[in-house]
C-alpha cells in the first residue's frame, strides 16, 4: 500500500453522494499499489441467501451477515475474478475470522508474514499464488456504531505506520459513508415532500367540500359508532355502500382521527389506473425502467409511507394486479419497477367499493385471500334513502357550502322545498344531493330555491314515498300553513293549464278530479280569483 496516495484518495472520494459509489471508490483507489492483492469493503445485511450460502452450516445467526459491497485488486494469475459474485464469496457469518469477527467486536486485526498455511484463510492456494504477506482489516466506524468493514490483503509486509494510516483511512471512509447515506436520505425525503405536496395541491383542487360527516339519523349514528372505534387502530377497513354515500368521505374521517393524522392520506382510484401500469402507479420506478421513464418515480406505497392509502373501487382491480397488491400487504415490502432493492413500507389501508365482493369472490372475479385480508372491519354506509331524517341538514350544508365557494348571494331553502327532497328516491345518494343544490342556488339568484323541475315532479312524476322499512326516517310533516300554500299553487297551477276556465272538457275541475262548484269554493277560500288564476303563486318560504 502506497501511503502517499492516501490523502489524495481520501480527498476523491469525500466528494462521493450515492452511498453505493463510496465502496467502489475506495477499493479501486486502494488498488491502485500492484503490491495489493485484494481490497474489499463489507457492509452489515439481512441473511437472505442463507438456503444456498456456502457458510450455512457455520454461521450461528442466519439472521443477519456480512454483504460484499465492493472487492478489487491485483492478481498474479490472469482472469481471477476478485468481485466474490461467481466463488460464492460475497456473504461472510458474523462468527468467522477473520473479517467477520472484525465486524462484530468492532476492533482492528493484522497479521504479517502469511505464508498461505493459515488456517483461517479460506482459500490458502490462492494465498500462495499471490504471495500473500500481510492481511489488515479495519472497521468502519462513526459515532460508536460499526458500519461496515475494510478488508486488505497485500505482498508487501506493513508495519505500524501503514496500519496507523490505515486506521484513519477507514475512519475518513465511514464518515464519507455516513455522509452519503444522510445525503441519499435528504433526497429521497425532499422527493417524497415534493411529491406528497403536487398530491396533495390536487386533491385541494379536486376536492368538492369541506371533510365533515353532516347528519343525525339512526343510520349514520351507528356508523360514526363504528368509525370512533375503528379509528384510533391500524386495522384494515374496507367501506361498502352505493355510488355517493361517501365513502371517500370515511377514508378522510378515518385518517383525522388516526395516529397518522400527520402523514399524507393518498387516494388511489383502483378502476382508473390500467393493469400495465399499476406496478408503476403503486409502487414507483426508477428511471430507464422501461420506454418513457425519463425519471425516478414515487409510487402511491411510498407516498402513504406512515400514514394511510385509499384504495377506491377495490372491487374494480384485476387479478393481476391483485396478486401484487396482497404480496405487498403481506410482506409490507414494495420493489420499485427497475430496481433491485425492497423497501419496507408502513401503511395502513382503507378499501372501498359499491361491488357485492362476496359475490364477486364466487364468481371469481376477486381474491378470496385478498378480501379477507382488507375485511378486517366492514363498514356499511346506509343509502341516503335510509336516512331521509339527515337530508334537511345536509340541503342547508351543501347550500351554504355552495354560495361560499361559489361566491352566490345567499339562497333560501323554503321548508316545502326541503319536504320535497325528502320524497325523492336519490338514486345517486348523497352526491346527486348535493349537485342537485348547488344547481339550484345557482339558479335561485339569492331567492328561494326551488328543486321540483331540477327533480321532475313538475312534470308528473309521482314522489317516492317511505316504504316501511324506512319508517324510522319517515319525512318531517308539513305546518297547516305550509299545506294551504302547497294547495294554493296546485290549484294556480290547474288554472294555468286550463287557460282560465273551471267548468267544460279540460277545464280545472276536471285536471284537478272535482266538481267545478267545489273548485270554485276552494279557489274563492283561498283568493284566487279567476282573473289571476292564470299566474301560479310561489310557495311561502
Amino acid at each position: 500500500m502506497n501511503l502517499e496516495t492516501l490523502p489524495s484518495l481520501m480527498l476523491e472520494i469525500a466528494s462521493a453522494r450515492d452511498p453505493a459509489d463510496v465502496p467502489t471508490a475506495v477499493v479501486t483507489g486502494l488498488a491502485r499499489c500492484d503490491a495489493v492483492a485484494l481490497v474489499r469493503i463489507w457492509l452489515p445485511g439481512p441473511g437472505d441467501r442463507c438456503a444456498t450460502c456456502r457458510w450455512r452450516e457455520r454461521c450461528r445467526d442466519q439472521t443477519s451477515c456480512l454483504h460484499l459491497s465492493a472487492g478489487h485488486g491485483n492478481s498474479l494469475t490472469p482472469d481471477t475474478d476478485l468481485s466474490g459474485e461467481t466463488d460464492g464469496f460475497n456473504r461472510m457469518p458474523l462468527n468467522l475470522p477473520q473479517v467477520g469477527r472484525v465486524a462484530s467486536t468492532g476492533r482492528p486485526y493484522r497479521e504479517l508474514g502469511l505464508n498461505g498455511k493459515e488456517a483461517w484463510i479460506i482459500d490458502q492456494a490462492w494465498a500462495r499464488r499471490e504471495r500473500l504477506r500481510t492481511y489488515a482489516a479495519q472497521p468502519l466506524v462513526f459515532r460508536g456504531e460499526t458500519l461496515g468493514v475494510l478488508e486488505m490483503f497485500d505482498r508487501h509486509l506493513h508495519g505500524d505506520a501503514h496500519f496507523k494510516w490505515l486506521r484513519i483511512f477507514a475512519d475518513h471512509v465511514a464518515v464519507t459513508l455516513s455522509n452519503a447515506r444522510a445525503f441519499a436520505e435528504i433526497e429521497r425525503l425532499q422527493a417524497r415532500t415534493e411529491a406528497e405536496n403536487r398530491y396533495l395541491q390536487d386533491e385541494v383542487r379536486q376536492t368538492f367540500s369541506g371533510g365533515e360527516i353532516v347528519g343525525n339519523s339512526t343510520a349514520l349514528r351507528r356508523v360514526l359508532e363504528q368509525i370512533a372505534l375503528v379509528a384510533p387502530t391500524d386495522a384494515s377497513v374496507l367501506v361498502l355502500g352505493e355510488s355517493g354515500t361517501g365513502k371517500e368521505m370515511v377514508a378522510r374521517v378515518l385518517h383525522d382521527r388516526s395516529p397518522r393524522r400527520a402523514r399524507a392520506l393518498i387516494k388511489v382510484n383502483c378502476s382508473a389506473i390500467p393493469e400495465a401500469l399499476f406496478e408503476s402507479e403503486m409502487f414507483g420506478h426508477v428511471k430507464g425502467a422501461f420506454s418513457g421513464a425519463i425519471r425516478d418515480r414515487v409510487g402511491r406505497f411510498q407516498l402513504a409511507d406512515g400514514g394511510t392509502l385509499f384504495l377506491d373501487e377495490i372491487g374494480d382491480m384485476p387479478l393481476a394486479a391483485q396478486a401484487k397488491l396482497l404480496r405487498v400487504l403481506q410482506e409490507r415490502e414494495i420493489e420499485r419497477v427497475g430496481d433491485d432493492r425492497t423497501q419496507t413500507v408502513d401503511v395502513r389501508i382503507v378499501a372501498a367499493t359499491h361491488r357485492d365482493l362476496e359475490a364477486e369472490v364466487a364468481a371469481g372475479r376477486f381474491r378470496a385471500d385478498l378480501y379477507y385480508r382488507l375485511r378486517v372491519f366492514p363498514l356499511t354506509l346506509p343509502p341516503l334513502r335510509k336516512r331521509r331524517s339527515d337530508i334537511p341538514l345536509l340541503a342547508a350544508y351543501f347550500a351554504a357550502s355552495a354560495t361560499r365557494r361559489l361566491k352566490l348571494p345567499g339562497a333560501q331553502l323554503p321548508t316545502a322545498e326541503v319536504a320535497r327532497l325528502q320524497n325523492y328516491a336519490w338514486p345517486g345518494n348523497v352526491r346527486e344531493l348535493q349537485n342537485l343544490v348547488e344547481r339550484a342556488a345557482i339558479l335561485a339568484r339569492g331567492g328561494p330555491m326551488r328543486f321540483g323541475e331540477l327533480l321532475g315532479t313538475d312534470t308528473g312524476a309521482a314522489p317516492v314515498t317511505a316504504t316501511p322499512h324506512d319508517q324510522d326516517e319517515a319525512v318531517m310533516p308539513l305546518t297547516v300553513a305550509e299545506l294551504r300554500a302547497l294547495e294554493r299553487r296546485n290549484l294556480a297551477l290547474a288554472m294555468k293549464r286550463a287557460h282560465g276556465r273551471v267548468r267544460g272538457p279540460g277545464g280545472a275541475a276536471e285536471l284537478l278530479g272535482v266538481k267545478p262548484t267545489t273548485l270554485a269554493s276552494r279557489l274563492n277560500a283561498l283568493g284566487l280569483a279567476r282573473r289571476d288564476a292564470l299566474t301560479p303563486v310561489a310557495t311561502a318560504p
